[in-house]
């Protein structure tokens, strides 16, 4: 960022401040993630609920009824990891350094046509879930519930990834945009990836590994079709990989509040993609 009339001390200098400024704005919407995404309120009609009864259930039973699922916070060292490696590369000398040599290698010392196979291959692992729902294999939950905990999924990666990347302002390698940073197919590649997990997980590993494979093969496409930086794809993936971990400790709160012990067939949620807002609406028959 090249300010007219000024010396390259004082160049320097403003642009230390707008990183720094980019970084404050980038911190201050984790912390408003941490705080309103997964920090939950308690339910007060329960806690009043367990209050009056507390003397009618055995105490075997209020033990069990009593111990909610905590939040996983050692699942989310990975991912979390992910996202600080990339906004620190936003401001680092060192890891931009890196992230232009991986550049050179991909694109710049090997000059190839693009492909856009990465557009269709980031869904490929939700789509399999069905899949193999159709083919009789049966995951962890029913249709419904794991169509609404894509869904919810993809509205908060998608919501979040959207702020970020506005707020980041980065420049994409190839100069199209400032919207770089972090990177939404890779993002959606591995939240599909480990939506997959999560729904096989106890079938076979392999379904899992299968799914990140494929999200790792789209976070290197879109490198190799030099829309993103190396920085770009680590946090995608821990922004996607977040997003479904948080909506598994999620849903089961948010169904049970809905139901009210009642089976829940149908649900209206907010949807938010690239930009334009709407609602979705599921029921099963």
């Amino acid at each position: 960022m090249k300010i007219p009339g000024e010396s390259n001390q004082e160049n320097d200098r403003y642009v230390y401040l707008f990183k720094r400024q980019k970084v404050k704005y980038l911190l201050a919407f984790l912390i408003f993630f941490r705080i309103f995404l997964v920090t939950g309120q308690p339910d007060t009609r329960r806690l009043e609920y367990e209050i009056l009864h507390d003397s009618a259930v055995p105490s075997s039973q209020k033990n069990q009824s009593s111990a909610s699922p905590k939040f996983p916070y050692k699942s989310f060292i990975i991912p979390g990891a992910m996202m600080i490696y990339g906004f620190v590369a936003l401001t680092s000398d060192p890891l931009q350094d890196l992230n232009e040599h991986v550049k050179n290698i991909i694109w710049t010392e090997n000059p190839h046509s693009t492909t856009h196979i990465d557009n269709y291959l980031q869904f490929a692992p939700a789509v399999a879930v069905y899949g193999l729902n159709l083919a009789g294999i049966k995951g962890k939950n029913n249709y419904f519930d794991c169509t609404m905990i894509y869904i919810m999924s993809n509205i908060i990666m998608n919501s979040s990834v959207y702020i970020v990347k506005n707020l980041s302002h980065e420049q994409r390698p190839d100069g199209s945009d400032y919207l770089s940073f972090p990177s939404g197919h890779t993002a959606e590649a591995f939240l599909s990836a480990e939506f997959l997990y999560q729904e096989y997980k106890d079938v076979s590993v392999w379904y899992g590994v299968a799914g990140y494979t494929v999200a790792a093969g789209v976070g290197f496409l879109r490198m190799y079709n030099n829309k993103h930086w190396l920085s770009d794809v680590i946090a995608g993936a821990g922004f996607g990989m977040s997003s479904a971990k948080l909506t598994y400790w999620l849903y089961p709160k948010i169904k049970k509040l809905f139901s009210k012990d009642k089976p829940l067939h149908s649900l209206v949620l907010p949807l938010y993609n690239n930009g334009s807002f709407a609602v979705e609406f599921v029921h099963v028959f």
